[in-house]
C-alpha cells in the first residue's frame, strides 16, 4: 500500500556502534578458533574451561550492550507512539532478558 511516500528503512539502535559491535564479534570468534585449536592440542581442561568462561562473559557483554540499545532505542521509540506495537516491543526486551538470565 503506497501512501505516495518513500519508505524509510528502520535503524536499529545499535546502528551508532556497528563497528564496535563488529570488532568485539570478530574478537569472539578468534576465542573460539583458540579454543578449538585447545581442544585440538588436548590442552589442560582447566585452561579450556577458562577460556570458554572469558568467551562466555565477552559474548554477555555484547548481548547485554545490544540489549540496552534496543531498549533505549526501539521500546522507548514504540513507547511514545503507543498501540500494539508498545505491547509487543515491551514483550520482546522481556523475553530478551529471560533468555540472557536463562543462560
Amino acid at each position: 500500500m503506497d501512501h505516495g511516500t518513500e519508505a524509510v528503512p528502520h535503524q536499529h539502535g545499535y546502528i551508532h556502534q556497528k563497528d564496535d559491535y563488529l570488532r568485539r564479534l570478530r574478537r569472539i570468534e578468534g576465542q573460539s578458533r583458540g579454543l578449538q585449536r585447545m581442544v585440538d592440542e588436548e590442552q589442560y581442561c582447566i585452561d579450556i574451561l577458562t577460556q570458554i568462561s572469558a568467551m562466555t562473559k565477552a559474548l554477555q557483554s555484547v548481548a547485554l550492550g545490544l540489549l540496552d540499545e534496543h531498549i533505549a532505542h526501539c521500546v522507548v521509540d514504540a513507547v511514545r507512539e503507543g498501540g500494539p506495537d508498545a505491547e509487543l516491543k515491551l514483550k520482546e526486551a522481556s523475553d530478551a532478558i529471560a533468555r540472557l538470565v536463562r543462560s
